[in-house]
């Protein structure tokens, strides 16, 4: 099933002390394109924050206003491409691969009552930046949250029927230095 891919990296790494986390270095790669490369095989990607250099060719935008938080730069991405199925993840996911990312598409294709199907945290947790969606669905409900600036994306979501992975190190995010030496 053809999917587009939106990458979430226009947060301000507070955690990280205001460095840039999507250009952290993990392994000799940067953690943006690491998400890239899981994404590589989605139909057209868009990266929703400031221009960087990255491995290949991807559209870039931002949130309006800037630094409206996660919805509003979901509802830039998806802006991007017409694939019925859109990937969405955040650029600090760096064990997730493109067995994975295919891996929730294919679920999500075989699932005719669910809007999305994500990623769970080695701990359990759901990874709401972490999942494929039906591009209806997901319109849906960034459409009923009105001005998504600065809103929470589990209430925005809170309305779709999702399914998750079993915990997987995959879903397993990157918020402190600390969590890149925690696999």
């Amino acid at each position: 099933m053809e999917f587009d891919a939106v990458v979430l990296a226009g947060g301000g790494s507070v955690r990280f002390g205001g460095v840039d986390k999507a250009m952290v270095v993990l392994e000799g790669v940067s953690l943006l394109d690491r998400v890239l490369t899981a994404t590589a095989d989605a139909v057209s990607t868009v990266v929703v924050g400031a221009v960087r250099t990255t491995y290949r060719e991807v559209a870039w935008t931002v949130e309006e206003p800037p630094a409206g938080g996660p919805v509003a730069g979901l509802a830039a991405g998806l802006a991007y491409g017409v694939a019925p199925v859109v990937v969405v993840v955040s650029c600090d996911l760096p064990w997730i691969t493109r067995t994975d990312v295919t891996t929730l598409v294919e679920a999500l294709s075989q699932a005719d009552r669910v809007d999305g199907y994500g990623l769970r945290d080695a701990g359990g947790r759901e990874q709401w930046l972490a999942a494929a969606y039906r591009r209806a669905s997901l319109t849906e409900a960034i459409r009923r949250v009105g001005d998504p600036r600065d809103k929470s994306v589990r209430r925005t979501l809170a309305g779709l029927e999702l399914a998750w992975t079993a915990p997987t190190q995959a879903g397993n995010d990157v918020d402190t230095w600390a969590d890149l030496d925690a696999p």
